[in-house]
Formats: C-alpha cells, sequence, structure tokens
C-alpha cells in the first residue's frame, strides 16, 4: 500500500470520527493486544486480521503495542491509520524511537471523544528509548469528565522494568481523573515488577485462565489492565480473547462501570 493511500485511509478514518455510543455511560471496555507489528504466527503480516479481531472485541479504548509506522519491514504502511480507517474509529500512535526508516511504538484507538494525547518518556531498555502512550477520552460521568487510558510495553532486564514501573507511578501521580494502564508489561502477576505495581495501582484478576503469550500455547500472563485511583471502577468482567494466529500474544479486554 503506496504512502498516498495510507494517507487517503486517515483522512477517512477521521472524518468517520465516533461511534454513535451514547456519551454518560457509565461503563467503559479496555482493551489490550500486542499486535507484533501485525505478524501473526503463521509469519504473515495481515492488518485486516489484526483488525477482524479487534472488532469482535467491541471496545471503546484499544491499546496497542508494537506498532509500526512507516517501517521498511512492514511495507511503508502507517499501520494505526490503516487500522482506525478499517475500524471506523480515531487512531494515535505514540512512538518509541525511529525504526528502519520509519517509527515503532504503541498506539491508541478510540471510538471516544479525544480531549488529550500524550506521549511519555519512561527509562530505557538495553540502551533503547521507551514511551507510553496517553489519550484521555471524554466519559462524562467520570471526575472532570474524562478517563486517561495509557498503553503500556515494558522491556528489558527486571531492574529496569521495575525503573520503568516506579516512572509510570510518578508521571500519573496527582491526575484528577481516573487513569487507566493497560498493555504488554512483560512481567508476571507476583513478580517484582507487578508486585511494585500493584502496591499503587488496582489490580484485578481475569475470569478463566489468565495466560496471554505465546498465543498459540500460552503459558504466563503478561499482559494486564490497572487503574487509579482505588476504587474508581467496578471490575464487571476481564478475560483473555482465545486468538491464537493475528499475533504471538492474545487481547485482553477489561469491562469497568464508573462508581
Amino acid at each position: 500500500m503506496s504512502r498516498s493511500a495510507v494517507f487517503a485511509l486517515l483522512l477517512s478514518a477521521l472524518a468517520l470520527g465516533c461511534s454513535s455510543r451514547p456519551q454518560g455511560s457509565e461503563t467503559l471496555r479496555v482493551a489490550a493486544y500486542n499486535i507484533k507489528h501485525g505478524r501473526g504466527m503463521d509469519g504473515e503480516v495481515d492488518l485486516a486480521r489484526i483488525a477482524h479481531v479487534l472488532r469482535a472485541l467491541d471496545a471503546d479504548v484499544i491499546t496497542l503495542q508494537e506498532v509500526d509506522r512507516n517501517t521498511e519491514r512492514t511495507g511503508g504502511v502507517d499501520q494505526v491509520a490503516v487500522l482506525a480507517e478499517l475500524l471506523g474509529v480515531q487512531g494515535f500512535h505514540g512512538a518509541h524511537r525511529p525504526y528502519q526508516g520509519g517509527e515503532y511504538g504503541n498506539a491508541v484507538l478510540t471510538r471516544l471523544p479525544v480531549r488529550n494525547v500524550r506521549v511519555h518518556p519512561i527509562p530505557e531498555a538495553g540502551g533503547s528509548r521507551l514511551a507510553v502512550h496517553e489519550v484521555e477520552v471524554e466519559v462524562s460521568t467520570a471526575p472532570g469528565g474524562s478517563v486517561s487510558v495509557v498503553s503500556v510495553h515494558l522491556a528489558g532486564t527486571p531492574d529496569e522494568r521495575l525503573a520503568q514501573a516506579d516512572s509510570l507511578t510518578r508521571i500519573f501521580t496527582g491526575r484528577s481523573h481516573p487513569v487507566i494502564l493497560a498493555g504488554d508489561f512483560n512481567s508476571r502477576r507476583g513478580d517484582a515488577v507487578m508486585t511494585a505495581l500493584a502496591g499503587e495501582w488496582t489490580m484485578f484478576g481475569k475470569r478463566g485462565k489468565p495466560d496471554t503469550y505465546p498465543s498459540d500455547a500460552p503459558d504466563r500472563e503478561i499482559d494486564f489492565v490497572l487503574f487509579r485511583p482505588a476504587g474508581a471502577f467496578d471490575v464487571l468482567d476481564h478475560f483473555v480473547v482465545e486468538e491464537p494466529m493475528a499475533s504471538d500474544h492474545r487481547p485482553i479486554l477489561a469491562e469497568l462501570r464508573l462508581r
């Protein structure tokens, strides 16, 4: 797909805007999916397949990890623009660093009105730059009328990930509205990284088998949704989606009700 075609798709996505979901709803459906730049377990890069998985989630906000923008390995395609156009939502790419002529990082897709988009650097992993991507969406029943959803991808050694986790808490301390972290933490429940986060954020269990990686035979839980302040939401549901092919991770979905 040419860059001009991708630009046209981006314009179409912006024109489509937000869904007709009524504002003021007390529930928020948040999903997280490490898409490995669209490369499935069969080795094929297939954004239409990723979009099919995402559409079935029926989520208000989706955080994505390992997303390419205009890189050589994925044909110079702006993957967020393509996915946003296919789903009829808004899409925002949050780059970590330059990569193969383009950018590599996180992304957020949403069907809700957006107030702010921010990219926050966090400590590096093995000398590679990292960042988290915050999108503040309008939710009229939330304190301040908004909720921030943050696409997270931690990486590196346990000590590096612990520094990244501490940075996350510092960045979002003092916010006047709820904040949700969703993504790939490359850490297991109960280890030092997730224990540190659980001391500052609300961390909750999943219905059914919680393991998210590898997608074809998952044996570890490394993808999570957390929030703060404590008591901001009731957790109505939280589970792993049984998708063994489209990426090397399985997506997760949380349904949260504002208190």
